[in-house]
């Protein structure tokens, strides 16, 4: 049968398309919406947990760490962020083969040990160890592969179970900046960080019960790091786009804090702001979802990436408790729409079946940005002695990211419109 021109997709989209045809997905039912509901708590006691860094960030400026600069405390939280993404890379090769409970439950154990021993630290390197390497590795591990097995469940609804699972991040980044604002002063750092580990704890049991494979694994070719990929157009652009985006995308969620204090408002409230962009990007990821199933994901999160960007240039200029509640809450929402929506793309970039390969990647590639992007915005922001350039900054990288999402759809539909 001959297509018209102007109704072609490209090689690899006919590709994907027929490879995903043959295989008969769920879309529903109990088991599947179990892995949801797994994925969910694995989003909550990763992703979900590392969004909380802000709160850590200002608590350990203020007391444990009060006699090192902002931008040597943010290397704790910009490596942690960065080995969340950095572990899909080996997580997604093993998916791929078939390997998954196992390196999942260590993971578990990895991130319930090292919040217990961050309750007894004390010197900046035992931190460093325990919160950043030890919980980013193991935060990374538990996320990954989580996250991927919902497209061996889903194809009509994926977007929309990405987004149910993602909203477990939102939740987690809510609700782990309130517990430790509330129990420190109450309890101490020590048995807080000790009920924050009980809370990681009882939910992923829930995630190692109700997560598993569905599909037969796959000796996908090109190791680890298919350098190959990047033959593909689409794919280099994209992963372009993910890199520039983490780059600056944590600079508000870190930073909105000391701003906050910086133009008086008060400690408590300062420290909810983070809760508040976590609460708000829950809407983000549902809404990405649900659009990214009706005009595309790509289509939706090149509008919401381009608004962060905006925002992240508006956010200094935000000088008194009201504007910088609004900024918090619409750039939460454009910020869990980038996270939740990143992974979406890749699927019909490429085969379902070497889907663990190519996100995997795609999470390393962004994981270099986020590993630089907030200790730059430290650097930044000690030099200038203000937030306006940092601003700049975060708000520059955002918004190029935008622009090579938008070069990406173009290299795909070769048209204006069309769904992506």
């Amino acid at each position: 049968m001959v297509v018209p021109a102007e109704d072609e997709l490209e090689d690899h989209q006919q590709k994907d398309i027929s490879a995903e045809q043959s295989v008969d997905f769920p879309d529903g039912g109990l088991r599947a919406w179990l892995v949801v509901l797994g994925t969910f708590f694995s989003a909550f006691a990763s992703f979900g947990y590392v969004n909380a860094w802000g709160v850590f960030q200002t608590y350990y400026e203020q007391t444990m760490l009060k006699g090192y600069s902002p931008s040597a405390i943010a290397w704790i939280g910009s490596v942690q962020c960065a080995l969340v993404l950095f572990p899909a890379l080996v997580c997604g090769r093993l998916f791929d083969l078939g390997i998954f409970k196992l390196p999942f439950l260590g993971a578990s154990i990895l991130v319930v040990a090292c919040t217990l021993l961050v309750g007894q630290c004390k010197q900046y390197w035992q931190f460093f160890l325990c919160q950043g390497v030890g919980i980013g590795i193991g935060c990374g591990m538990v996320f990954g592969p989580a996250m991927g097995i919902i497209g061996q469940w889903f194809r009509k609804k994926r977007g929309l179970a990405m987004g149910f699972a993602a909203l477990g991040s939102s939740v987690g980044g809510t609700v782990f900046p309130i517990a430790a604002q509330r129990l420190i002063p109450r309890l101490g750092f020590s048995w807080t960080m000790r009920i924050l580990g009980f809370i990681l704890m009882f939910v992923l049991v829930i995630s190692n019960i109700t997560l598993t494979r569905r599909l037969p694994p796959r000796n996908v070719s090109g190791g680890l790091f298919n350098l190959a990929a990047f033959k593909d157009p689409p794919f280099s652009t994209y992963a372009i786009a993910v890199f520039t985006g983490f780059l600056g995308l944590y600079t508000i969620l870190t930073y909105i804090d000391l701003s906050a204090l910086a133009v008086g408002l008060s400690p408590d409230m300062a420290a909810y702001l983070v809760a508040i962009a976590n609460m708000s990007s829950g809407l983000g990821r549902i809404a990405t979802g649900i659009m990214a199933d009706r005009i595309g994901a790509l289509n939706f999160i090149i509008t919401t990436t381009s608004f962060a960007g905006a925002l992240s240039f508006a956010w200094p200029f935000a000088k008194t408790e009201a504007s910088l509640i609004v900024i918090t809450v619409l750039y939460g929402f454009m910020y869990g729409s980038f996270v939740s929506g990143l992974l979406l793309p890749v699927y019909e970039l490429e085969e379902i079946t070497n889907a663990g390969q190519r996100t995997g990647m795609i999470m390393s590639i962004g994981a270099i940005g986020a590993l630089f992007g907030i200790p730059i915005s430290g650097e930044i922001i000690k030099a200038s002695k203000g937030f306006e350039v940092v601003g700049y900054y975060a708000g520059s990288t955002i918004t190029v990211s935008a622009v090579f999402m938008l070069t990406t759809r173009q290299l795909v539909l070769k048209r204006l419109r069309g769904k992506f």
